[in-house]
């Protein structure tokens, strides 16, 4: 047995102890902890700060793009909204112990269904130091220990903010292994723990494709994840055109590196010939490229053409592709060919074409006239998430403290015995 196998296993031995002391934790004992560890991260804001210059000045190194070092910066104003996603998790209901289903069979047993946690979680995320107290925060206010691997480029951005999560869990009386950070940069750490069923019960990438990809093929235990975030804008031809211009705007240039931003822009002919020099005028300011297809190009001398691999690209940057469609369901045939299956907005005045858009689009999160940036955790009310899950089992969409639950059945009797 190797030693990095020795050192692995001991870490999801503890996290599974952890786990189990942690179910049985009274809501308002993680409620305050969560709130020491707001307040703890607060005062380590320097010690945070100055653990990223460092891991900055590394950055070059690592050939981290703009998007990317962007992620991975940290100032008082991002600490200061890490404490206070913190803080949300904290306000939050605790979903533990909700009684899903109670009924009463005839031979007078008492069937309840309740919300239990799922058990240890192996996070495994990439230059996102914020991040690191989102899902550590989620994953505790469920009742969940959390194994969390974060990417080399943010080691020791992370490691404090997990150094000053596990002071305020010990100080508040809960098993501090709860939350650990893989301290191995030995990239093999991840497939041990990914074989290690027996201990482990859901592992979450949050990163690039290679990565999920890598994690899907060797985990023995559960995955969930997205691929890709390739989301669209649809401007419908009963779009208020100042609306979707502010939406389409706001969705891909906000911030380009994340994967709610819009890659894909599909504008009903009926209003293209009014909106699309508009829009590409407003990219221009932003020096987003645009790709389109030939009726695109007619009506935007400056854009490129689209090739197929366009239609499906995500970008995370300032690019991106736009087509002209001539219905309703063309748009939605569009992005259920090429989309993610991640955030995919409409812009109409037309209720009954919303409602159309919205159930025929294949995809975790609908948008109606709103950008697909709201698409996070903490915007649309979890007050953080661990990732924002493609999948459909088991949990779709951003994930907070309910979808880091599962539940069991406890049946209640007074004697019975089968027939």
């Amino acid at each position: 047995m190797s030693s990095l196998h020795s050192h692995c296993r001991g870490v999801a031995t503890r996290a599974r102890r952890a786990a189990i002391d942690l179910a049985a934790v009274p809501a308002d004992r993680k409620a305050a902890c969560l709130r020491a560890a707001a307040a703890r991260i607060r005062a380590d804001v320097d010690a945070i700060l100055a653990a990223n210059s460092l891991d900055l000045a590394a950055a070059p190194g690592f050939g981290l793009t703009p998007a990317a070092i962007d992620r991975l910066t940290l100032d008082a104003r991002r600490v200061e909204g890490i404490a206070a996603g913190v803080e949300a998790v904290a306000g939050l209901p605790d979903p533990v112990g909700e009684v899903l289903e109670d009924t009463t069979r005839p031979n007078g047993l008492v069937v309840r269904k309740i919300r239990v946690p799922l058990g240890v979680v192996f996070f495994i995320y990439e230059s996102r130091p914020n991040v690191t107290a989102d899902a550590a925060a989620v994953a505790l206010a469920a009742g969940n220990a959390i194994i969390l691997r974060g990417g080399k480029e943010a080691a020791r951005s992370s490691a404090q903010i997990v150094e000053s999560m596990r002071a305020a869990i010990a100080e508040s009386g809960l098993p501090v292994d709860c939350v650990q950070l893989v301290d191995t940069p030995d990239r093999e750490a991840v497939g041990e723990f990914l074989q290690m069923d027996d201990l482990i019960d859901i592992v979450i990438p949050r990163g690039g494709e290679a990565l999920i990809r890598r994690v899907c093929s060797e985990a023995r235990m559960p995955v969930l994840k997205h691929f890709t975030g390739n989301c669209h804008i649809y401007v419908d031809k009963a779009a208020d055109l100042a609306m979707a211009k502010a939406i389409t705007v706001n969705a891909k240039c906000q911030r380009m590196g994340v994967c709610n931003a819009a890659e894909s822009l599909l504008v009903h002919r009926d209003v293209a010939s009014r909106f699309l020099p508009d829009i590409a005028e407003a990219l221009a300011d932003h020096e987003v490229e645009i790709v389109g297809d030939d009726a695109t190009q007619e009506l935007v001398p400056a854009a490129g053409p689209a090739t197929e691999a366009d239609w499906a690209a995500e970008y995370l940057g300032p690019k991106i592709s736009i087509a002209v469609v001539d219905s309703l369901d063309a748009a939605i045939d569009h992005v259920n060919r090429y989309g993610s299956r991640h955030t995919d907005s409409i812009v109409t005045a037309d209720r009954a074409a919303a409602d159309r858009f919205a159930s025929r689009v294949d995809t975790a999160v609908v948008m109606v006239n709103a950008s697909t940036r709201f698409n996070d955790g903490g915007e649309l009310g979890l007050g953080a998430e661990i990732g924002i899950s493609t999948d459909k089992l088991h949990a779709r969409g951003p994930c907070g403290t309910k979808e880091l639950t599962t539940y069991k059945f406890v049946v209640l009797g007074t004697g019975q015995v089968r027939a």
